[in-house]
C-alpha cells in the first residue's frame, strides 16, 4: 500500500512536474522531519503533527548551525507536503498555516563585467583539442543564451538546430523554450561536434555535452569549469554558472533590452523573477542618468 510520502513524490513528479533534484530534496526533508518526530515525540504519523513539534525541529536545526536559508527551504518542503495532504483531504488544516519564514540576509549577486567575460573568452580563443573546444562552447553558450546549468547538461543533439540558428531548451516544470544561437556560436558548434564524433567511446549518445570518456556532464563538472576559468580574471566571491546566467541578463538590460524579452529568454514565469536583475543594472542606469539629465551635467 502506497504511503502519503509515496503519493506526494508522484504528485511532485507527475502533476507538478518538478525536476528529479527538487523532488529528491523535498522528499529528503520530509523524511528528516519524520525521523525527528519519531525520535523526539514518538509519533510517526505526520498527518497528526502540530506546529509546536515543527517549531521544535526548527530550533534543533538552528542549534545545529543550519542556516536560516536552509531551514526555510525545509519549511517550504513541509508546506508543499501539507498542501498536498489538504488537497487530497488527508487533513483539514495545515500545521504551518501561521508559520513565518526566518529572516535571511539578502545576498547581492554580483555579475561578471563585460571585460571579465571578454578576458576569459579571449584566453580561450583558438582553443584546440576536444576538451578546450567543449569548455569554450559551454561558457559562450551559457553567456549568450542565459540557460540554466541543468538545462545545458540536459541538452540533446536533437535539441540543436544549427540551420535554424536555434536551440530547444527544457526548463523547469518541463516548460520548453527556443533560444537563438549567434553565428559565432554556430562555428564553435561545428568544431565541437567534429571532436565529439572522434571520441573513442560515446556512452550517453543522445546528450550534446560529454566528457572525454563519452559520459553526460554533471552539476559539479560544470560548476568547476566556470569557477576555474573565471578565477583567473575575477576576484568576485561567487563564480558559478548561475552568476554567468545573471551576467547574461544584466548585460542585456544594460545594453537596452526590455524586461519582457529578458524574461522570455530566461524562461521565467513572471516578471517578478526577472526584476531582481534590474538591481544589477542600477549602476549603469545611474551613469546614463547623470550624463543625460541637465542637473547631472557639470
Amino acid at each position: 500500500m502506497a504511503t502519503n510520502k509515496d503519493a506526494f513524490r508522484d504528485y511532485l513528479q507527475l502533476e507538478k512536474k518538478y525536476s528529479s533534484h527538487t523532488v529528491t530534496a523535498y522528499c529528503n526533508d520530509i523524511t528528516s522531519f519524520e525521523s525527528f518526530n519519531t525520535i523526539h515525540f514518538d509519533q510517526e504519523n505526520l498527518e497528526q503533527v502540530n506546529y509546536s513539534q515543527i517549531r521544535t525541529w526548527i530550533v534543533s536545526l538552528v542549534d545545529n548551525d543550519i542556516s536560516n536559508a536552509s531551514v526555510n527551504r525545509k519549511m517550504a518542503s513541509l508546506k508543499a507536503f501539507y498542501r498536498f495532504l489538504l488537497k487530497t483531504k488527508q487533513i483539514e488544516a495545515s500545521p504551518l498555516l501561521k508559520h513565518k519564514a526566518l529572516k535571511t540576509p539578502k545576498l547581492l549577486q554580483i555579475p561578471f563585467s563585460e571585460k571579465e567575460v571578454a578576458d576569459v573568452l579571449g584566453v580561450m580563443q583558438g582553443a584546440i583539442g576536444f576538451e578546450e573546444i567543449r569548455n569554450k562552447l559551454i561558457i559562450d553558450l551559457l553567456y549568450t543564451t542565459g540557460m540554466r546549468r541543468a538545462e545545458l547538461i540536459s541538452l540533446k543533439i536533437a535539441n540543436v538546430d544549427l540551420s535554424g540558428s536555434a536551440i530547444k531548451v527544457l526548463g523547469k516544470r518541463n516548460k520548453e523554450r527556443i533560444l537563438p544561437v549567434l553565428p559565432i556560436i554556430k562555428e564553435q558548434f561545428t568544431l565541437y561536434l567534429g571532436g565529439r564524433e572522434g571520441l573513442l567511446s560515446i556512452v550517453d549518445h543522445d546528450y550534446l555535452f560529454l566528457t572525454k570518456k563519452g559520459l553526460k556532464l554533471n552539476d559539479s563538472f560544470v560548476y568547476r569549469l566556470i569557477n576555474s576559468y573565471f578565477s583567473t580574471v575575477s576576484e568576485k566571491v561567487k563564480k558559478s554558472p548561475h552568476i554567468l546566467r545573471h551576467t547574461f541578463a544584466t548585460h542585456l538590460l544594460n545594453n537596452g533590452a526590455d524586461l519582457n524579452s529578458v524574461k522570455e529568454l530566461l524562461g521565467h514565469s513572471s516578471l517578478a523573477s526577472t526584476q531582481i536583475y534590474t538591481h544589477s543594472s542600477l549602476s549603469e542606469l545611474k551613469s546614463v542618468y547623470k550624463e543625460a539629465h541637465p542637473r547631472g551635467q557639470k
